[in-house]
């Protein structure tokens, strides 16, 4: 039986098969599918258990109601339960379900009775990949990253040989909501709980296939040797989606991981609804371009330093790569100078919160335009595609500078410009 919600902004799209009494089971996809994903584990699931589905923001037709960050979707699927009155449940997620997965057990123990984490990872390669991800997207749509799913997804000779699956997987892709594709990538782009890994308190299946070059086996070791409770399991002949590329052996590595540790399982049962108290949902679709948020003014308290706030913008803006090559850089000459820009030029002011990212990014490539340096105009430039700003956008305002700033300085503007924009838009092959 079927049951999909009416979604508002502050939940998600579920749905619920097996039996009504049973234990609650939740199965979390990963970025860019649906919850068909877990087709063929179903059947068998809901023998012992009352599965539910869910469709992360803009997936499977769900509403397009990005998403910033892992905790929040966290947040949207708790207040889904509540409205279900599912108290306690099991989970099992697959790379970014599995992300969600692991910040329930770490922000709501209490409600996690078994766990299972499947081509999951405490931190999902760097914030630099999945901002430049979201770069593709919002400059090239979906369909390169659909294209080259399959590659990322399946082996080589699943791919070959399963030729529908294979086109489904495209497709699954090409129809998720961009905006909220985006969103997912800035939410994994913030994500990294490694130093929290030992607060997860509740056994603990890590799985991964053995051909994954998304999330391999060395990401697995790391959960293991971090939570408590842990055991890996190595799936042979499967690359990052194991549930679909393996799902006999995925599915029984799942039945006995919450058979045998499912903690409190009578409490897990679906109790009378109770009215949730929900927060609001975010107003902006991506955390990079959200206008910081400011600590209310105590009178009489000590003013924090800027420092630890200013080099988070800095590197949310321009990316740890290059300021990681900055401050490499600096020698006892320059590091004084660095410090400052991190407090002033970051801390104080692009985190003040009367302006966003996107609008910040337009007036610094005026000003650089006007004063002629190309330098940090090409590293600004990627900074303003990553605050949101679309090559089209960049573009108009290179030629509002050109009439205020002067004919050559755009025209030397528009070349790196062009370069970079270039650079950054062009999928990987």
């Amino acid at each position: 039986m079927r049951d999909v919600s009416e979604t508002p902004a502050n939940t998600l799209q579920y749905r619920f098969d097996g039996p009504e009494d049973a234990p609650v089971l939740i199965l979390g996809a990963s970025l860019g599918t649906t919850w068909h994903m877990w087709d063929r584990q179903v059947p068998e699931l809901t023998r012992q258990w009352r599965v539910l589905r869910f469709d992360m923001p803009g997936h499977g037709g769900a509403p397009a109601h990005p998403c910033p960050s892992v905790g929040e979707l966290a947040e949207r699927l708790l207040a889904t339960l509540d409205e279900l009155g599912v108290r306690r449940f099991g989970y099992a997620g697959c790379a970014f379900g599995g992300a969600i997965g692991a910040e329930l057990a770490l922000r709501h123990p209490e409600r996690v009775a078994s766990l299972a984490l499947i081509a999951a990872s405490p931190r999902f390669g760097t914030a630099d990949e999945f901002r430049q991800r979201g770069v593709i997207v919002r400059s090239n749509g979906l369909d390169p990253i659909a294209r080259s799913a399959p590659e990322r997804w399946f082996t080589p000779g699943f791919a070959a040989a399963q030729p529908a699956i294979t086109d489904w997987a495209v497709q699954m892709v090409r129809t998720t909501d961009p905006g909220c594709y985006i969103a997912a990538c800035e939410a994994l782009a913030a994500f990294d709980v490694r130093a929290e890994l030992g607060r997860i308190g509740v056994p603990t299946l890590v799985l991964v296939g053995s051909e994954d070059q998304v999330t391999g086996q060395g990401e697995a070791r790391t959960l293991v040797a971090g939570i408590p409770d842990a055991r890996l399991a190595v799936v042979p002949g499967a690359s990052h989606l194991a549930p679909v590329e393996q799902p006999a052996a995925v599915t029984d590595l799942l039945v006995r991981h919450f058979s045998s540790a499912w903690q409190d399982t009578q409490t897990a049962i679906i109790t009378p609804p109770v009215k949730p108290v929900i927060a609001p949902p975010a107003a902006a679709p991506m955390a990079a371009i959200a206008p910081a948020e400011q600590p209310e003014a105590v009178p009489g308290a000590v003013r924090p330093d800027p420092y630890d706030a200013g080099i988070k913008v800095r590197r949310e803006v321009l990316g740890d790569a290059h300021v990681d090559g900055v401050l490499a850089a600096a020698d006892d000459f320059s590091a004084d100078f660095q410090e400052l820009i991190t407090r002033y030029a970051w801390g104080e002011v692009w985190n003040r919160p009367g302006l966003d990212r996107r609008s910040r990014s337009c007036v610094t490539l005026t000003a650089l335009v006007a004063g002629g340096h190309l330098e940090e105009l090409a590293f600004h430039t990627r900074a303003a595609l990553r605050n949101g700003l679309t090559p089209a956008e960049i573009k108009e305002v290179l030629l509002q500078a050109a009439v205020y700033c002067g004919v050559p300085a755009a025209n030397s503007a528009f070349k790196v410009a062009q370069a970079v924009i270039r650079e950054e838009t062009t999928p990987q092959e």
